[in-house]
C-alpha cells in the first residue's frame, strides 16, 4: 500500500522531524515549507521539499510536482497563493500541473478535505499549530483511487480521530 508522510512549518525543529521520520517508515515523504532548515540538512533526508515565506536557503523550489502511484501531487507552501483566504488560487496552480493531491502549509491549520476532483491536504504545524493544540502531521495511504485514505497525528503518535478523512479520487 503506498503511503505518503506529509509534514510542514518545523520552524526549526529537528528532532521532532527526525522522530516522526523514525516512527513511520512511508515510501514517501513531503514537506511543505517553512523548515527554517537548509536544504541539505539531514532532517530533510528524503523529502520533497518546498520553500516557504520563512525560508531563507534560495536552493528550495517554490513548487513540487510529483507522481506517486498513479497519484500527482502538487506541493507548495501556499503564501504565494493566499490559501490564508481561499484555497482556489492554489487549486487552479494545482489543476494546471494536471495534480489530484495538493499539499500545503502555512496556516499552521490540520485538515484534509475534496474538492471536486482534488483532495487539499494541510498537515497543520508540528511545532506552532493554530486553532487547535495538537501540534500535527498527515498520512496518506491508498490501495486504490477508490479507497483514499489520511490519517493525522499528533507529534507524539496519538491518531487525532476527528481530522481523518476517507475518499475517493477515481
Amino acid at each position: 500500500m503506498p503511503s505518503v508522510l506529509i509534514v510542514s512549518d518545523s520552524h526549526g525543529s529537528t528532532e521532532e522531524l527526525e522522530t516522526i521520520n523514525k516512527r513511520h517508515k512511508t515510501e514517501h515523504k513531503i514537506h511543505c515549507g517553512d523548515s527554517e532548515l537548509e536544504m541539505d540538512a539531514p532532517a530533510l533526508e528524503g523529502f520533497i521539499k518546498v520553500t516557504g515565506n520563512c525560508d531563507v536557503d534560495a536552493r528550495f523550489p517554490e513548487e513540487q510536482v510529483s507522481t506517486i502511484d498513479r497519484l500527482t501531487f502538487f506541493i507548495a507552501h501556499g503564501h504565494l497563493h493566499q490559501v490564508k483566504s481561499n484555497p482556489l488560487a492554489i487549486a487552479y496552480r494545482a489543476e494546471e500541473q494536471h495534480a489530484q493531491v495538493i499539499c500545503f502549509g502555512h496556516t499552521h491549520i490540520a485538515g484534509a478535505e475534496k474538492i471536486g476532483n482534488q483532495l487539499l491536504i494541510n498537515p497543520g504545524s508540528i511545532l506552532l499549530p493554530r486553532t487547535r493544540p495538537e501540534k500535527t502531521y498527515a498520512i496518506m495511504e491508498w490501495e486504490t483511487l477508490d479507497e483514499i485514505e489520511v490519517h493525522f497525528y499528533t507529534v507524539d503518535g496519538e491518531l487525532v480521530e476527528d481530522l481523518s478523512l476517507r475518499t475517493s479520487l477515481s
